[in-house]
């Protein structure tokens, strides 16, 4: 089984668009959290992941406008959350809401969180995927159990994964605003069977998210570290 991996979409539909055309053929898709924030479009970009059925689970910038409160973010990010809060409906908002912070899908065989399994808002870093340097990291970040093929994250917005006895660990990077210094849309495919991953990147029109984040009054630094991929 091979599935298609996205996590942090932010309300950029360019690219959004742009990972969907670009994925090869998969037998589903799911997403580790963070559809809406930041950048203009969080009305279609939950319209998308909802039409698609695509398996979601809740991000900080998700709770965020779910709850109307950003508490702790930073300007760009409260303008991002205020944005949302905006443009969507009370359905759409009702969704966010709705969104659990953890999900099993390919008949268990998958766990989707956010940021940890045993903190959603806990940014897993790359160090925190070496075997190497952390002993039982496979352990700590939640493959060990039974059953269990992959650990799907995101959060940091990096593109990183983990292979381990017990099984891969994924952040697939962020679709709708990449920080790891390569402005491409991320995401990745893993194939359960063989418990392989690619890492993928997608070329987007980043000049025209830059526009419209201008034309919607939203804050101009998110559109500019776009190209930047920070």
């Amino acid at each position: 089984m091979r599935l298609g991996l996205l996590s942090d979409i932010h309300g950029n539909r360019i690219a959004l668009e742009a990972v969907l055309d670009d994925m090869p053929p998969v037998d589903g898709l799911v997403c580790a959290g963070d559809v809406v924030g930041y950048n203009p479009w969080p009305a279609e970009c939950v319209a998308t992941v909802r039409e698609r059925a695509i398996p979601t689970v809740r991000g900080n910038h998700d709770r965020a406008v779910a709850a109307g409160s950003a508490a702790g973010f930073n300007a760009m990010a409260r303008a991002g959350v205020d944005h949302a809060r905006s443009a969507l409906d009370d359905d759409a908002i009702a969704w966010l809401d709705g969104l659990p912070e953890r999900r099993a899908v390919a008949d268990g065989r998958v766990a989707v969180v956010h940021g940890h399994p045993d903190d959603p808002d806990h940014y897993t870093r790359r160090r925190e995927f070496a075997g190497g340097l952390i002993d039982s990291a496979a352990d700590r970040l939640g493959v060990a159990e039974a059953d269990l093929d992959a650990l799907v994250l995101g959060h940091t917005h990096v593109q990183h994964h983990g292979v381990f006895p017990e099984g891969v660990v994924v952040n697939p990077g962020s679709v709708g605003q990449p920080r790891d210094g390569d402005p491409r849309a991320a995401y990745a495919v893993v194939d359960l069977d063989d418990r392989t991953v690619e890492e993928r990147r997608v070329e987007y029109d980043t000049d025209a998210v830059a526009a419209a984040v201008a034309d919607a009054g939203l804050p101009e630094r998110i559109g500019s570290r776009l190209a930047e991929g920070r």
